[in-house]
Formats: C-alpha cells, sequence, structure tokens
C-alpha cells in the first residue's frame, strides 16, 4: 500500500511482538473503523474479523466511511451510497458470532450541497436496513499540504461555509450524527459549528487530530496546549463527543513504527495517557469512547495489543467509567442497542 499518507503494514514485524489478552472478557464496541478496497490496499470484512478476534470480547463495531465501493453509475451525488449498499451486504452474518461488524454504519454525503443532500442521506438510511447512523464529510485542511491526504482534501473554512453548515441542519431532523474529522487548529471552527447545532450529535474523530509533524514537530509543548484548551471548550457543550484512538497515524508524529519491535501496550498507554485522560478528565467518560481506527492505525500495532493499551490506561477508572468507555457511549451515540 502507499505510504505517502497511510503507514504501511507490516505483517511479520506485527508478529514479532505477542502479548496475553488483558480482561478477554470484557465487553467491547470497537466504535471506529473501516474497509479498503483500492489497488494499492485490501482491507475487508474478513480481514477485520480476523483481528477483531486476535482474542479481545469485541461485540460490535461502528463502520466509517472510506470511499470504498461507490456506484459506477448514476449522480456524483448519489455515488457514495455504494458504500452502504456494499457494507451492509458484506456484513450481514449468518453464522451468529461477534462481532457484529457494522452495527452502526456512518456514511459520505457531500454537504457542500446544502439542503438538496436531503435526497442522499434518506437513500443512505434506506440502503442502510436499519443500521445507517450518521455522516462524515471530511474537513482536513492545513498551510502545509504535505499533512493532507489527497483524497480527502478540503478548502479552508469548510466548517464556517454557509451552505456547508446549511448540508448540517439536514442531519439531525432525520436522526443522523455528525462524525468530524479534522485537524487540531480547526477545532475553534468545530466549535463554533456544534454551537449552531445543539441538538446535532458531533462526534470528534481521532482524539481531535493531533498534528505533530513537518511545521509542527519543532512546537510539540504548544502544540498540547493548544489543542487542550480547544478539547475543554468543545467539551463545554454537551452534544460533542470524542473518540479515543487514531493515535498511530503518521501525523500523530509518535513514531511507533519506527521500532524494531512494535510497541508494547504499556509503551502505548504511556504514550497515549496525556493527550487520552485529558479527553476523558474534560468529556467525562459518559461522552468519549475507544476506537481501533483498523486498519489506519495497523501501520503502528496489533488490534490485540491496541486494546490491551486502552485496558492499561483505564486501570484506575470506576467500572461504571470503563462499561461507558469501552462499550455503553457508542451504543448510546449510535443507537446499537
Amino acid at each position: 500500500m502507499s505510504t505517502s499518507n497511510y503507514l504501511p503494514v507490516r505483517d511479520d514485524w506485527l508478529a514479532s511482538h505477542k502479548e496475553e489478552i488483558l480482561e478477554p472478557d470484557l465487553p467491547i464496541i470497537d466504535a471506529h473503523h473501516h474497509f479498503y478496497d483500492r489497488a494499492d490496499w485490501v482491507y475487508l470484512a474478513d480481514d477485520y474479523l480476523a483481528d477483531a478476534r486476535s482474542g479481545h470480547n469485541v461485540e460490535a463495531s461502528v463502520y466509517m466511511q472510506a470511499l470504498t465501493r461507490y456506484r459506477i453509475d448514476g449522480s456524483a451525488e448519489m455515488k457514495p451510497v455504494g458504500e452502504t449498499d456494499y457494507v451492509v451486504a458484506a456484513t450481514s452474518q449468518d453464522d451468529g458470532l461477534l462481532p457484529q461488524i457494522a452495527k452502526g454504519i456512518i456514511g459520505y454525503a457531500n454537504l457542500r450541497c446544502g439542503a438538496e443532500v436531503g435526497d442522499v442521506l434518506r437513500s443512505h438510511i434506506e440502503a442502510g436496513m436499519g443500521r445507517f447512523r450518521g455522516i462524515r464529510h471530511l474537513t482536513t485542511w492545513d498551510a502545509h499540504p504535505s499533512l493532507v491526504n489527497p483524497l480527502t482534501a478540503a478548502p479552508k473554512g469548510l466548517l464556517l461555509d454557509r451552505t456547508y453548515r446549511q448540508g448540517v441542519a439536514q442531519l439531525q431532523p432525520l436522526g443522523l450524527s455528525y462524525d468530524a474529522w479534522l485537524f487540531f487548529p480547526q477545532l475553534p471552527e468545530l466549535l463554533d459549528l456544534a454551537r449552531e447545532f445543539p441538538e446535532t450529535k458531533v462526534i470528534i474523530n481521532h482524539c481531535g487530530g493531533i498534528v505533530r509533524i513537518g511545521a509542527y514537530q519543532a512546537r510539540r509543548s504548544e502544540i498540547f496546549d493548544t489543542w487542550s484548551k480547544s478539547m475543554r471548550e468543545l467539551a463545554a457543550l454537551p452534544n460533542v463527543f470524542v473518540k479515543l484512538g487514531g493515535l498511530g497515524m503518521r501525523i500523530n508524529g509518535f513514531d511507533f513504527e519506527k521500532g524494531v519491535k512494535p510497541p508494547s501496550s504499556q509503551q502505548l498507554a504511556d504514550t497515549w495517557t496525556p493527550w487520552m485522560h485529558s479527553c476523558i478528565e474534560a468529556f467525562g467518560a459518559q461522552r468519549c469512547m475507544f476506537e481501533s481506527n483498523f486498519p489506519v492505525d495497523k501501520g503502528s500495532y496489533s488490534y490485540a495489543t491496541c486494546w490491551n493499551a486502552f485496558k492499561r490506561l483505564t486501570s484506575g477508572a470506576t467500572s461504571a467509567e470503563r462499561h461507558a468507555l469501552f462499550k455503553g457511549t457508542a451504543s448510546q451515540v449510535y443507537r446499537l442497542a
């Protein structure tokens, strides 16, 4: 697969570190994963099942849009509904075994169409067969284009665009949520959007877009302060939630992939603690949920090690807090019960 925007998955490297599964009975809902079907990267339902069944008690998952299996005909606006069609067909399990993959589905619709996006949303809902839960329209932008995936690059200030917000306004009346993927300097723009739509559930992906490479590499202590201030401001809004995970990406600059062997779960927990504990302290466990972000984060660690790290990171939490973080919040936000 291409390494320009994603870290390569090296199965031999991942296999060089194995751990005993911690608390194998703890119920988990994986709040965020993808399927890819690209010329240089294929990761579909069977691949995810192999990871999700590697020892942890993953009961269900939330599928996140990934430009996969769009329709090849029809209007450009309707083509993304093909991803929902495909995910439903690919995850209709008859064996009754866990996890229930894609129990909730988040798709893509071009919110820049404004109010006219409603027809696309209704088509997604119909295609989802009762599992469609929301939209993610990526808004990642930075003055340094090397940080942005060209497949998903957005114009500057999209979150503030009036027509885009008219598209966002179509979500809540249809019972849909808004997943936000952006870079941390854009969090104030998301704050403004979330304030305008207080009845819409806004879910911040990947701890709020932590970027510590390129032009940001020399400013890491400043980045933490800026990021944490923005996250605390967002936490003041009861309609905003946050996914804890997605910190195995190239842009995060944690360099897990550079080790001779993959990081241990203790190493991951130690590295992630300042960031994830800050989120939990600001939002509370009832508005935080763990995510694997697989296969993207698989370039840095295995699925089993990832969830071991989450368990270590929450060893001091109460049982109610851990239930929320590992299952309850995702179930409530995405209506999976």
